[in-house]
């Protein structure tokens, strides 16, 4: 058994200075561990947006009626305050578990051999996305759950996701120049896939404002528009995207495309399909409290599955410099 050294004042110094590069000088994780922290940073950040519309469709937005407390005078929850200030002040809570799993992100990317800077970047700007949607999230409440600033709330938690799953895919790659798979009509036709869905996803927030849970039982400023009328063009978006879904499979097909755009393509479509059955039957159902958050999930599972497509196009296969875990555990084993 190794004895475990014990700390000097000058490692005391350089740990304050740079805590990450301290932890990085002494420990040098797994390329899956790498992986599983990134995985875990984009799971914690669809399970924060889902809490948020448990929030919302329970109606305790307000439960804790002021920000950074929960009220005046007390930091917490109190029991006058009941079922509602429990759920608010839970998904509150449930940001510090969300910075730390990002946390956890940054020093393991930071800590991986060799060090790759565009990891750790993408973890930092996970980091400061959830600070700024921290503050947007406490304005909301300020301003009585004004649903402009609910969108602004839900469309920053989508560019948390949108992050997350990138550092997730480059955790799995090198860091080579990129190398396109397919050509640039169907690069093309995938990001017109990618602006449909933010346009889809960007209608759907119009819908909740305008829609009948506005996220608390008191009366709340909706967005001024009949919101079956958005819903409606909020479905003509969706077939949109199941449409350039299903003919990106077809031209991937026809061009006898390699099996990760094809596979990707595939889920996408599936997904898609589901969350349109979902659509459907909340809209024709009056809108269910527990079909709407199915919808919610399935609209940050949508949005991973489009963005999974458009990072299938390209490869950044592991330079030779680059040592993989086989590679690195033979190294250890020889040694």
């Amino acid at each position: 058994m190794e004895r475990v050294p014990n700390l000097t004042r000058a490692d005391v110094l350089s740990a304050a200075r740079n805590p990450l590069a301290f932890i990085a000088e002494r420990w040098t994780p797994r390329p899956r561990t790498v992986q599983r922290a990134a995985l875990a940073a984009l799971a914690m950040a669809v399970v924060i947006v889902v809490t948020g519309g448990a929030v919302r469709l329970t109606g305790s937005g307000l439960g804790c009626p002021t920000w950074p407390t929960c009220t005046d005078n007390s930091l917490t929850t109190t029991r006058a305050m009941g079922f509602h200030g429990v759920i608010e002040f839970g998904n509150r809570m449930l940001t510090y578990v969300l910075c730390a799993v990002v946390g956890w992100a940054i020093i393991a990317a930071r800590s991986e051999k060799p060090w790759r800077r565009g990891l750790t970047r993408l973890g930092w700007l996970q980091f400061w996305i959830v600070m700024g949607n921290a503050v947007l999230g406490g304005i909301v409440v300020l301003v009585g759950l004004n649903p402009y600033t609910v969108a602004a709330h839900f469309l920053l938690s989508t560019a948390l996701i949108a992050v997350a799953t990138v550092m997730w895919q480059r955790t799995r790659e090198g860091d080579t120049a990129p190398r396109p798979l397919v050509g640039k009509a169907v690069q093309q036709l995938v990001w017109f896939l990618v602006v449909a869905s933010v346009l889809l996803i960007a209608v759907g927030t119009v819908v909740t404002g305008a829609g009948p849970h506005a996220g608390d039982s008191a009366a709340v400023e909706r967005i001024p528009l009949d919101w079956e009328t958005v819903a409606k063009l909020h479905a003509v978006l969706a077939w949109i995207v199941v449409t350039l879904t299903f003919a990106l499979w077809f031209v991937l097909k026809a061009v006898d495309a390699p099996k990760g755009p094809l596979d990707r393509t595939r889920d996408l479509f599936l997904i898609l399909l589901g969350q349109g059955v979902i659509g459907y039957v909340q809209y024709f159902t009056h809108l269910p409290e527990a079909l709407v958050a199915l919808h919610m999930l399935g609209s940050c599972v949508m949005w991973i599955g489009v963005l999974r497509v458009l990072l299938s196009l390209r490869e950044r296969p592991t330079s030779a410099a680059e040592p993989t875990e086989s590679s690195a555990e033979a190294e250890l084993a020889k040694a």
